[in-house]
């Protein structure tokens, strides 16, 4: 198998540090040679080192053809609710649509939402794999065949870096990256990753999703009582049942973005509001911002008016860890401590734009550093306001509602964590 390093890697002799959250792994001789090779992207054999960096999502397994796999081996699976049946390879799932779509696979009697309907969806499918694609996403040969272009035409290069994940019989989900509406909580970014609760990507959507249908039948499938938030949750069981899943962006979709703004806006925030259902199921996994104490304090006073308080705190902590890892170069440290804070300040000012935002906002009536701190989450990113305040809107109605407050609760650890010597 031929490996990537994740975007953390930084490596000083025996030590490398890599992964989410970071992880200190320490080399022996073995290890360092496993890692040489890997690096210098030659086929590694499983071993207990590149299992421990896979699960730490230090390393991504760079995927090739599949040898065990081909298009045929899935099925579409397809949950729609009003509109037109576009697509007669797949099983279209009629989700109570009123009149009923013509053309579709199965009808339920009435709407029970995507849960329901790709739980019905599967149990048409007698193939290894499924796949679960919306009906307002387009995969590539959609786009460039145009909207009548047939399922068979699609571009072998998008199903190809998806299906050779599952050449390890231990992956039980592969997603592709989300892209078209800008800002959208459906594009999770260019970098691969490992998926789990409380990493760089927690969650993938089930907008687009290829699941081996042995894991989708050993947890029972969707929750159907949930209208939102059910991939999550899906995601989420799968990785605790002991099944991997990867978000793999070297194969990209396209959702269809809402006609209008008021659309859009209700889209999110019928995402936000499965957060405290979910945070119920999943305790703990929702938190909005996740970091060690020092790197959130120094944040905090960088951007509430004291940034030359926050950055003697960020110093001190680099210093610390520069006694604790002397083989480490100190320009080593000094990168990853930037990016570190880098990373957690776009957290947290996405935190404040989508979870936290009424709390900012009442507190900025008589604060001028919670002013500072709203004004600094918006010009961070602009184009992404409405539709974070939208989610955050989602948040707050699913709380009041169930009223439960975990969805909203940071989450602050001691540091990184270590690996042993391998």
């Amino acid at each position: 198998m031929l490996y990537r390093v994740d975007r953390t890697w930084r490596r000083a002799g025996d030590t490398v540090l890599a992964g989410s959250p970071l992880t200190m792994f320490r080399l022996s001789t073995s290890g360092g040679a496993v890692v040489d090779r890997l690096v210098a992207g030659d086929h590694i054999e499983t071993s207990t080192l590149v299992d421990r960096m896979l699960e730490a999502g230090a390393i991504h397994p760079r995927p090739e053809r599949s040898t065990v796999f081909e298009v045929a081996d899935v099925t579409i699976v397809t949950p729609q609710l009003g509109g037109t049946v576009r697509f007669s390879e797949r099983v279209v799932v009629d989700d109570g649509s009123v009149p009923p779509l013509a053309g579709a696979s199965v009808r339920l009697a009435t709407n029970r939402g995507p849960a329901a309907a790709r739980n019905a969806g599967r149990r048409e499918v007698d193939t290894a794999l499924i796949a679960f694609v919306d009906a307002d996403v387009d995969l590539p040969s959609q786009v460039t065949g145009g909207p009548t272009a047939s399922d068979e035409g699609i571009a072998r290069a998008w199903w190809e870096p998806l299906l050779a994940h599952f050449d390890d019989p231990r992956v039980g989900a592969v997603a592709p990256r989300v892209t078209g509406d800008p800002g959208s909580s459906l594009d999770l970014g260019p970098d691969p990753a490992r998926v789990r609760q409380g990493t760089r990507v927690s969650y993938v959507p089930a907008a687009a999703l290829i699941v081996r249908s042995e894991a989708f039948d050993e947890i029972g499938g969707f929750d159907e009582q949930m209208r939102f938030g059910e991939d999550v949750d899906f995601v989420w069981r799968l990785d605790q049942a002991g099944w991997g899943c990867r978000y793999e962006p070297a194969a990209t979709v396209e959702h269809r973005r809402r006609a209008t703004v008021r659309e859009r806006l209700r889209q999110q925030y019928g995402y936000g509001s499965s957060s405290a259902p979910l945070a119920l199921r999943h305790p703990r996994a929702l938190a909005p911002f996740r970091s060690d104490g020092w790197t959130a304090s120094s944040l905090l006073l960088a951007l509430t008016g004291h940034p030359l308080v926050g950055l003697g705190l960020a110093g001190s902590r680099t210093w610390s860890i520069r006694r604790k890892l002397p083989d480490v170069a100190p320009a080593t440290l000094l990168r990853l401590s930037v990016t570190n804070h880098v990373a957690a300040a776009r957290q947290l000012t996405t935190a404040v734009r989508r979870a936290w935002w009424p709390l900012v906002a009442v507190a900025a009536l008589v604060s001028r550093r919670a002013r500072r701190l709203a004004v600094v989450a918006v010009v961070a990113a602009p184009h992404r306001l409405m539709l974070d305040v939208a989610f955050g809107a989602g948040i707050w109605s699913s709380m009041l509602r169930l009223k439960d407050w975990k969805a909203i609760t940071p989450s602050i650890t001691l540091g990184p964590g270590r690996q042993r010597r391998r």
